[in-house]
């Protein structure tokens, strides 16, 4: 027999279903990433209509089925109402929700994940941060928390923790300077030269609480070699296309 919960979570994405409900994927603390139902959401009086919307942060109470879930509740603490007065950042935002939809695995754990998404929106909604280097930080820290990310605090061949100016994305991480003029010499790969201050950014964003992570600026230098490198990354570890970030990049 079924039973009610409550959980606390975010809406990634929301599909019509019949004439007048909704099946939304819901992030959730307690059961990480789950599908639900929204009897009659799609009609203009119902109170599911805005809470079952992409953005929509806060409690659900779902009725536990054998098969499925039911939202026949909410209360929304935040609908990231301001991020949607900007596009160039719903355009991110929907990337970092179509990203989690993605990545996260139903049932698992991903409260690091959510609470990521969470303040990465905040950051986003904000004028104090860079698009490009909230987007940086989002994916390097969600590769990290989903245990994909890369070696950046030692050499990956002789162990040296300073001087790492290359990095592989094949090997999965950072290269001192001789080691790397070694590897480079021997066979063409995927490599960056990059600044020191790149592999700081790179080590304190995956080594901080999400709570901190946005609470730095960097150069204009730094912010592209973020780019170069996540992109050569993320495509070795996910090697997805994301129809948000086409729209993204075609936009921005």
């Amino acid at each position: 027999m079924g039973q009610t919960i409550v959980v606390t979570g975010m809406v990634l994405n929301a599909m019509p279903v019949g004439e007048f409900d909704k099946r939304i994927t819901l992030l959730t603390k307690e059961r990480g990433k789950i599908t639900a139902f929204a009897r009659g959401a799609r009609r203009q009086n119902s109170q599911l209509l805005a809470p079952t919307s992409p953005f929509s942060f806060g409690e659900f109470e779902l009725f536990e089925g054998k098969n499925s879930y039911t939202v026949y509740k909410a209360s929304i603490q935040n609908y990231f109402r301001e991020l949607l007065e900007d596009l160039d950042a719903t355009y991110y935002g929907c990337y970092f929700l179509e990203f989690a939809a993605y990545y996260c695995q139903e049932n698992n754990d991903e409260r690091e994940l959510l609470k990521l998404l969470y303040q990465s929106l905040r950051a986003l909604a904000s004028s104090a941060y860079d698009n490009r280097l909230v987007r940086c930080v989002f994916e390097l820290k969600a590769l990290a928390a989903g245990g994909e990310g890369p070696n950046v605090f030692s050499c990956l061949k002789c162990g040296k923790k300073e001087g790492l100016t290359w990095f592989f994305t094949e090997r999965g991480g950072t290269f001192c300077d001789s080691c790397g003029r070694e590897i480079t010499a021997g066979r063409p790969a995927a490599h960056f030269h990059m600044e020191e201050s790149t592999r700081y950014a790179m080590q304190y964003i995956i080594s901080s609480r999400v709570e901190k992570l946005y609470t730095f600026s960097v150069s204009e230098t730094v912010l592209e070699e973020l780019e170069a490198i996540l992109k050569s990354y993320m495509e070795r570890c996910l090697g997805h296309r994301f129809k948000s970030l086409e729209m993204l990049e075609f936009c921005i």
